[in-house]
């Protein structure tokens, strides 16, 4: 059997769960919502990376959509209840291949049934408004995870992709981590600067996850996991799931986008200016400087050195997918896990390795979660903790 083949077997059994997707915000940004535009019961290649029967033939078991609001949002918390409606619609409009997940339990029975579980993950604390509350409410509505930062801090933690604020985390940030633990959700260390990820290791009871992280020896860039960072996902039972973005995982597509930036704010634009007048900037940088283009190997490269620093138990799968515009030949839309796992066979991976980092490493670490949170609620209750308190 070639390796493409034994992927496919292979994914039949232990299929992806991939940590981190961002349909919810594409179908905000491309159709505010209107699910009949965007029905991803049917093929829309030309507008998405995701789609049911693409999901289907990428071998994918389970799906933590993201419901991420940008953190410049003047009042986020309605727009991320607006994100989680959009996936409880989606699950409710295609139950024949969505099933709602909110365990480990849930997802064995997703994949019992061949249907794909549908988890939702919060990117950012800037939706909780530095309200514990308001965190309480997300997990009541679903919500397993959520990453601290997003690209800016919030007041009690600091990202990976701004300047430091608090050193890590501070007083309240640790607060927050101690109640994700006492709730069951996970705490996830993507897009935070490498003090937060050791505060956080130092603070949590329960596994952590990075849902769409690489490797920082591989490709220098802040938002990838440092080596020792990395060291500790065993003793705390974490799990660090690669992402596919190639400005996070190819060194040359990370100088690239630094120079590309630099050409715009040359010219008297901002870097993440999509203006007509911008964009023809952009073009004309990409036309004399072509785009270096990741390709699986390069993921792969990520899932070689983070298995030996890590360990085989502590990986997985976030592809980013309608959260990035670009993405590695061969891994171009959810279709595309089977190449990655044909190229982990031929670089030797067996089937057991390769069925932890598909599927049973992520249901573990949530199942781990959920351990932890039923002996926490019965030592302690609610924290009614606020930032003033803390931090002031």
């Amino acid at each position: 059997m070639n390796p493409s083949e034994a992927a496919r077997e292979l994914l039949r059994a232990f299929p992806v769960v991939d940590g981190h997707n961002d349909l919810p915000w594409a179908l905000r940004e491309q159709v505010h919502y209107d699910l009949d535009a965007r029905d991803i019961a049917t093929r829309q290649n030309d507008h998405l990376h995701t789609d049911i029967p693409r999901m289907r033939e990428g071998g994918v078991g389970a799906q933590y959509w993201s419901v991420y609001v940008r953190s410049d949002l003047p009042d986020p918390v309605p727009a991320t209840l607006e994100q989680i409606d959009c996936v409880r619609q989606l699950v409710a409009r295609h139950p024949a291949d969505l099933r709602q997940a909110l365990t480990a339990a849930d997802m064995e029975a997703a994949r019992a049934e061949g249907r794909i579980a549908s988890l939702m993950g919060a990117e950012g604390g800037h939706s909780i408004a530095n309200s514990l509350g308001t965190l309480r409410g997300l997990y009541g509505l679903g919500v397993r995870y959520m990453t601290l930062t997003h690209n800016d801090n919030v007041a009690w933690a600091d990202s990976a992709t701004d300047e430091p604020g608090v050193g890590g985390l501070s007083d309240f940030g640790r607060e927050v981590v101690r109640e994700m633990n006492r709730l069951g959700m996970l705490v996830d260390l993507s897009h935070v600067a490498a003090t937060t990820m050791r505060d956080a290791l130092d603070t949590t009871d329960a596994p952590v996850i990075f849902s769409h992280s690489s490797a920082r020896a591989v490709c220098d860039h802040p938002r990838n996991i440092p080596d020792d960072v990395l060291e500790r996902l065993p003793a705390n039972g974490g799990v660090a799931m690669v992402t596919f973005v190639p400005k996070f995982v190819l060194q040359a597509a990370v100088d690239w986008t630094a120079a590309a930036d630099d050409n715009m704010r040359a010219h008297g634009f901002h870097h993440l200016d999509t203006t007509h007048e911008a964009m023809k900037v952009h073009r004309a940088f990409e036309e004399r400087h072509p785009r270096p283009v990741a390709t699986v190997a390069t993921v792969a490269d990520h899932l070689d050195h983070m298995r030996e620093v890590a360990g085989i138990d502590h990986l997985g799968i976030g592809g980013d997918y309608d959260g990035t515009a670009f993405t590695p030949e061969g891994l171009d839309d959810v279709s595309g896990y089977p190449n990655l796992i044909a190229e982990l066979l031929d670089r030797g991976w067996s089937t057991s390795d390769l069925a932890k980092l598909t599927w049973q490493n992520a249901v573990r670490v949530l199942g781990a979660a959920e351990d932890v949170a039923r002996d926490l609620q019965g030592r302690r209750g609610p924290s009614n903790a606020t930032l003033e308190q803390l931090d002031g």
